[in-house]
């Protein structure tokens, strides 16, 4: 099973804030689940586990609004934070005094309840960004990388559109169309609806086949 949590913060960057409605998803059984995300609240998280065991905190990327009730979820339900090593600039301007248990590595499947997830390494949006892949139940979690609409926010700090935009054109364009897309706040989509936008705009910046 795959069920949404939302929790609503603030995303701060580069002296910017912005409001900001997360999602977080939980996927596994009625025994266990893994978390992508632990966004501004861990309580709805912890009420939505409802006792489950939790196999990993999985963290998409290391923004703020995406990684700030990580720690205190750990605390909660006693599972490991992971987080792709290129982020952890990231986690140490939230947390100075916390480290997380884990790498997430490209390659690896995460398994949680039945599902198991592979690993996509996505840069763009920041440098450790990742997407995962449940090939069994046709489905993406996207973070911030891809939304319903088009490609995720760059121009601020360690974030880079042709970068993510070759991410998503090779790992997520890659995905048959019916995939359903997962984002890291917003409504879902399918790989198949945001692949027209995505090549649209790697023809406008001449990136071609980069």
């Amino acid at each position: 099973m795959i069920e949404l949590v939302t929790t609503d913060g603030v995303f701060a960057l580069d002296g910017g804030e912005w409001e900001v409605t997360n999602n977080i998803w939980l996927v596994g059984d009625d025994r266990e689940v893994m978390v992508f995300d632990a966004a501004h609240d861990h309580a709805p998280i912890v009420e939505a586990v409802n006792g489950r065991r939790v196999t990993a905190i999985v963290l998409t990327h290391g923004h703020n609004d995406h990684i700030n009730a990580a720690v205190a979820l750990r605390e909660a339900v006693d599972a490991p934070i992971l987080l792709h090593e290129a982020d952890t600039m990231l986690w140490r301007a939230v947390y100075s005094d916390h480290t997380t248990d884990g790498a997430i590595e490209p390659g690896v499947a995460l398994k949680a309840g039945g599902h198991e997830v592979g690993v996509l390494h996505t840069p763009g949006h920041s440098p450790g960004c990742c997407c995962f892949h449940d090939i069994a139940a046709g489905v993406v979690f996207s973070g911030d990388t891809l939304f319903c609409g088009g490609p995720g926010a760059t121009g601020r700090s360690f974030s880079d559109e042709p970068t993510i935009l070759a991410s998503i054109r090779q790992k997520l364009l890659a995905l048959p169309d019916e995939t359903i897309v997962h984002t890291g706040h917003g409504d879902s989509t399918t790989v198949g609806a945001e692949r027209d936008a995505v090549m649209n705009r790697i023809a406008e910046l001449g990136l071609g086949d980069s």
